[in-house]
């Protein structure tokens, strides 16, 4: 969500949207951060867990972020 209001801050085009239907957890996703991370899975900056999974209220890694980071950064 962060990375969301700070594109669209910044004039960056935050309308792709990604199948969040695709991960079994997707119903777990907060209301408030849906569009946002349907943005990131639509723009590639998430790809989900390798177990089909978004993990949506669990803790990211460092390095889950520091990946999330460096293509947003490539955008």
């Amino acid at each position: 969500s962060i990375l969301y209001r700070y594109a669209q801050y910044k004039g960056i085009d935050t309308s792709a949207a990604g199948n969040l239907a695709a991960f079994s957890d997707n119903a777990s996703i907060s209301a408030y951060a849906r569009t946002a991370i349907s943005w990131a899975v639509g723009e590639g900056l998430v790809s989900g867990m390798g177990d089909g999974t978004l993990a949506p209220q669990g803790q990211a890694t460092r390095a889950q972020v520091a990946s999330i980071l460096m293509r947003f950064a490539q955008m």
